[in-house]
């Protein structure tokens, strides 16, 4: 006797598997959602940024050396830098966040980046920017 699901044809389990994929397969190159229709919208114009983290006080989590406001300053900044721009200098970056659509503020400081200078984090492009990293990573 085969022990498996009598629930469903073999038929609408596969189709109920690839209705997941996406979900399950983890980030790629068009992120974890692969489906257009499953993209979050994007917020109003009226509407704030989303934030990573909730109002109020937070629990700790926050790495040593950093405030919850730089994690989130730092994160905000790699979210318009992709792995395939480093390692790379200014102009790689400024590329990179330009064709993510990045907002005029960042832009705005990755230019004051020197030149020449090729960085293979996006933490060092924090820091080189003047923002604190964590002391102890682990």
């Amino acid at each position: 006797m085969e022990r498996g699901s009598s629930k469903h044809s073999p038929r609408v389990d596969d189709n109920m598997s690839q209705d997941v994929s996406g979900l399950v397969q983890g980030p790629g190159a068009g992120g974890s959602r692969v489906e257009e229709f499953r993209q979050p919208e994007p917020a109003g114009e009226d509407q704030p940024e989303p934030k990573t983290l909730t109002a109020g006080a937070s629990r700790g989590g926050n790495p040593q050396g950093m405030s919850m406001d730089e994690v989130e300053a730092r994160s905000r900044l790699g979210k318009f830098i992709t792995m395939t721009a480093l390692p790379g200098d200014r102009d790689a970056l400024l590329a990179n966040a330009r064709e993510n659509q990045a907002p005029a503020d960042v832009i705005a400081s990755l230019e004051t980046l020197p030149d020449g200078t090729h960085y293979q984090t996006v933490s060092e492009v924090w820091a080189a920017l003047g923002g604190k990293n964590e002391t102890t990573r682990w």
